[in-house]
């Protein structure tokens, strides 16, 4: 693989998104996705990190370069972390394998090539 890339989950109370967005991107994250969701903390949850947790969250999904991980999860932390009122939290995964982001993966850069090759040679 060329390019290596991590997915950071974000999870925020709901209406915070935005503000975890402009923090990844303040950095070089491009955009992401939010999943509406529901939380379901316990009171001795609230009590131990003490924070009133909310019911309602979002989920923001944000797939970046992995040289970029750690300056997204920094941003997102300084900006929508636990002390803010989001009260994110935020964690990051490898991710094995991404299609669909505008690049050709070099295996099939010989592939496409040879194709462009071929077609231009019967166009003659």
């Amino acid at each position: 693989m060329d390019n290596a890339y991590q997915v950071v989950f974000c999870i925020v109370n709901a209406g915070f998104s935005d503000t975890v967005m402009e923090a990844a991107k303040e950095v070089g994250a491009r955009g992401g996705t939010v999943i509406h969701a529901r939380g379901t903390a316990n009171k001795e949850a609230e009590q131990f990190f003490q924070i009133d947790i909310q019911p309602d969250k979002e989920i923001v999904m944000i797939l970046v370069p992995e040289n970029i991980k750690d300056a997204v999860l920094h941003s997102i932390y300084r900006n929508a972390g636990l002390q803010h009122a989001g009260q994110g939290i935020a964690f990051s995964m490898a991710v094995d394998n991404v299609v669909g982001l505008g690049t050709v993966p070099a295996e099939n850069r010989r592939d496409e090539a040879n194709e462009n090759n071929i077609n231009k040679t019967d166009l003659s």
